[in-house]
């Protein structure tokens, strides 16, 4: 029995909270609503060069902010790349390796203002939700998701999105244009940001002209960031479990983009999936993943795990033999661990 796994990691489109963070440090997401990806519809994989490429605002307020976790904060990504945070703590947006490098990414002083502004209004509608239900006893959180997509055919998609305590909240639908209650409180929430048309006119001007023409620019200044590929590192191992069965493992590291195919299987011949990992951020800008066989400890017939990855020049083959030795076929060395 095999297991096999065509890896894509979640993006940032996914809702989380984010903990901890500050420049210079390790992101820990704690995924809260995980529903809410699935409203986003089906996209292009951002493992292909030929887009989209996508920016993304991922907002987060708390009605009892705790130690490392502040009442507000923002996250910018450029597709799967944080690359400025604001938190209601530092009233300040700053930007993120690598991108601190890259001149002429934006005004941070009035970056933070906007972000200052916006943390404002967010925050008065975490309150009016919490009124609205009487929870004003209790943990309550509200995020925020929005942003844009473009395809190198100049093509554009946008999105803009809230929930409330891990459940959808209210969507903008920019076809209309208007909000779309997704929770009876939503229906107050609804009015009042539609009170003056201006400001729905302004949310689909934003989704259509603005943030295309942010994200172009930013691509402009640093698109080499998003597009560079960094081949996988692997490494096969084994050991033997209860019952007399051989578990093999083959783990893929230190690659980007995230978009990976791990796959065992014998003499050339694919056995049935026991079993599908997941691709994972390995908190330095990389990724890794892995996929299990388990075999018969009697069975001494070769094993390949195979290895395609956007970084390799062509897929690669790593063999394991009865005595535990892995021998590659390719162009990248499995490493030991």
């Amino acid at each position: 029995m095999y297991s096999s796994t065509l890896g894509r990691a979640p993006g940032p489109r996914n809702f989380f909270i984010v903990q901890n963070f500050r420049p210079g440090t390790t992101v820990t997401m704690i995924p809260v609503l995980l529903s809410l990806s699935l409203l986003l519809g089906t996209t292009v994989p951002q493992d292909t060069q030929a887009g989209p490429y996508s920016l993304t605002f991922l907002y987060t307020g708390l009605s009892r902010p705790s130690k490392g976790l502040p009442k507000f904060q923002a996250i910018a990504f450029l597709n799967d790349q944080a690359f400025f945070h604001y938190d209601s703590e530092s009233k300040k947006a700053e930007p993120l390796e690598p991108w601190s490098q890259v001149e002429g990414m934006e005004d941070w002083e009035k970056e933070s203002q906007l972000q200052n502004a916006r943390e404002e209004i967010f925050l008065v509608t975490l309150k009016d939700i919490m009124d609205y239900y009487n929870d004003s006893k209790g943990s309550h959180t509200f995020q925020g998701m929005f942003g844009c997509d473009l395809w190198s055919n100049g093509s554009t998609g946008a999105y803009w999105k809230y929930a409330y305590d891990g459940r959808d909240f209210i969507k903008f639908n920019k076809e209309i244009p208007t909000w779309v209650p997704l929770d009876p409180a939503a229906l107050q929430t609804k009015k009042k940001w539609e009170a003056e048309k201006v400001y729905v006119q302004r949310a689909k001007a934003y989704l259509e002209e603005e943030c295309p023409g942010m994200l172009q620019r930013y691509l402009n200044l640093s698109k080499t960031h998003l597009d560079r590929q960094a081949p996988p590192s692997v490494s096969v191992t084994s050991h033997v479990v209860p019952g007399g069965k051989r578990t093999l493992q083959c783990l893929a590291y230190n690659f980007y983009p995230q978009g990976i195919s791990l796959q065992w299987n014998k003499a050339n011949k694919v056995s049935e999936s026991e079993s599908a990992e997941s691709v994972l951020p390995s908190g330095d800008g990389t990724y890794q993943s892995w996929v299990v066989a388990e075999v018969s400890h009697q069975d001494r017939a070769p094993h390949f795990c195979h290895v395609k990855h956007s970084g390799l020049s062509q897929p690669l083959k790593v063999k394991w033999d009865e005595r535990q030795k892995a021998q590659v076929e390719g162009n990248v060395a499995p490493q030991p661990q």
